[in-house]
C-alpha cells in the first residue's frame, strides 16, 4: 500500500468534488490526504457551485478511487466534475497583501495580519460567524506559530478559512514562498 501512496502523481488538478456542507469538505479533505490522495480545498467557480462554497480540487485521473474512498467512509458528496477549459476559474483561497511591516493573509473572507519582523498577529477580520470574538481573542498578540488553531477552537467556515490564513501566515514567516 505504501508503493502507491508514495508513487501518486503531484496534484494536477483536472476535478472537483463538490459537496453541500462544509463539514463534509473537511471529512473528505481529511479523509482522502490520510488515504495519500494528493488534494486541495478550493472554492469552485460559480457555476459549479453547490451546496456550500468549498470543494476539492483533484486529480481526476484518481476519481474511482477518490469516489470509493469517500463513499466508504460515508463523506457525502454531490458528485465529481471535469473542469475542462474552467480550471483557471478556480478561486484560489489564499492571497497575501503586503503593507511594508505587516503582510495580510485572505483565505476566502477571512484575513490574519501580521508583522513580518516578529510574526506577531495584529489583526484579524472578516467572517461573520459567532465564534469569531473568540477565535480574534485568542489569536491577537500571539506569534504565528504559537497562536492556537482555530480548526482546534472554532466550529464554522470562517475558522477553517481563518486556520488557512494562519497557516499561510506560518509559512511566510517562516520563508516560505507566497502562493
Amino acid at each position: 500500500m505504501a508503493v502507491f501512496k508514495n508513487s501518486r502523481p503531484a496534484l494536477e488538478g483536472g476535478g472537483l468534488v463538490l459537496f453541500d456542507a462544509v463539514p463534509e469538505a473537511m471529512r473528505g479533505e481529511k479523509a482522502l490526504k490520510k488515504a495519500g490522495y494528493q488534494v486541495k480545498l478550493v472554492a469552485p467557480p460559480p457555476e459549479l457551485r453547490r451546496g456550500c462554497d468549498l470543494a476539492l480540487e483533484i486529480n481526476l485521473v484518481e476519481q474511482p478511487g477518490i469516489e470509493r474512498l469517500l463513499e466508504k467512509q460515508d463523506v457525502l458528496f454531490i458528485e465529481v466534475r471535469p473542469l475542462k477549459n474552467s480550471a483557471a476559474a478556480i478561486l484560489e483561497l489564499v492571497r497575501v497583501t503586503d503593507f511594508g511591516d505587516w503582510l495580510m493573509v485572505k483565505a476566502a473572507n477571512m484575513k490574519l495580519t501580521f508583522e513580518k519582523k516578529t510574526g506577531i498577529i495584529v489583526n484579524t477580520s472578516g467572517g461573520g460567524c459567532p465564534d469569531i470574538p473568540v477565535l480574534h481573542a485568542a489569536m491577537l498578540d500571539k506569534r504565528v506559530d504559537q497562536a492556537p488553531r482555530p480548526r482546534d477552537i472554532g466550529f464554522t467556515l470562517c475558522a477553517l478559512m481563518l486556520d488557512r490564513a494562519l497557516e499561510e501566515a506560518i509559512n511566510l514567516y517562516r520563508g516560505g514562498e507566497r502562493p
